[in-house]
């Protein structure tokens, strides 16, 4: 149409009327085009070209985040290495089940809160018969699956743990899944000797069938850069002591 219109040798003679019918659909034909072309590039200009994208900063969190997740687990397996044997082996309870249909709720639940008082995410003291062999663990920074992964990870932590306290503060019940809040701390065995602590809770989804928990997943009530940070961040004693030999 444009190229149509710049050409006015191929447009027939208009009288004074038919120029008026003719010519007043073809300005405002172009006024709605501009107006929509104007109207196209304020909605392309909406966004500024100097916002940076609102999800760079969790994107690299979850980065971070799982960086220092694999590294401690890296870590933890190397520190396994010089531990005895008899240190290695860390002590669980059974659950009583005959095998015949699914495990009852109540016992699942009354040894989940007797793992906490074992304070089982880092002495890998759990219940093994409560899970499935196959059951998710998800946290902040990521998921797998697998229950002597779990429990492996959870006793190498607790030997980079030099003293913690965990406890459950509270117990939900729902239709298919049971919710513990609790609040950790502990002193990690680094030379910097941080300190861990924050409130949380785990979700605990039971399978229909066995009446096993399937998934574990854990939510904590922090940032995930404040877990980082009070990794990175030395304990208060040992600034203290900088500061003295400063």
């Amino acid at each position: 149409m444009a190229s149509f219109l710049s050409q006015p040798s191929l447009t027939p003679p208009l009288n004074s009327d038919h120029k008026k019918n003719a010519i007043l659909p073809i300005k405002l034909h172009r006024s709605a085009r501009i107006y929509r072309v104007k109207c196209l590039c304020y909605e392309q200009n909406k966004n500024p070209t100097n916002e940076k994208p609102q999800d760079s900063e969790p994107q690299t969190e979850n980065l971070l985040l799982k960086m220092a997740w694999y590294g401690s687990e890296l870590l933890g397996i190397v520190a396994s290495l010089f531990r005895s044997n008899a240190e290695a082996s860390s002590q669980y309870s059974e659950l009583v089940h005959d095998g015949s249909g699914p495990v009852d709720r109540t016992a699942i639940v009354d040894t989940i809160k007797q793992d906490f008082q074992r304070s089982y995410f880092v002495t890998g003291n759990l219940t093994l018969g409560a899970y499935e062999e196959n059951c998710e663990f998800a946290d902040p920074a990521g998921s797998f699956r697998g229950l002597r992964r779990f429990k492996r990870n959870c006793t190498n932590f607790g030997s980079l743990i030099e003293k913690s306290n965990m406890k459950l503060m509270k117990w939900e019940d729902f239709e298919d899944k049971g919710i513990g809040h609790w609040r950790f701390s502990c002193i990690l065995s680094f030379p910097w000797r941080p300190i861990l602590s924050a409130t949380g809770y785990t979700e605990y989804y039971f399978d229909a069938q066995s009446g096993k928990v399937c998934r574990h997943v854990e939510h904590w009530n922090v940032p995930k850069m404040t877990l980082l940070k009070q990794i990175l961040k030395p304990s208060r004693q040992i600034q203290r002591k900088e500061t003295i030999s400063g």
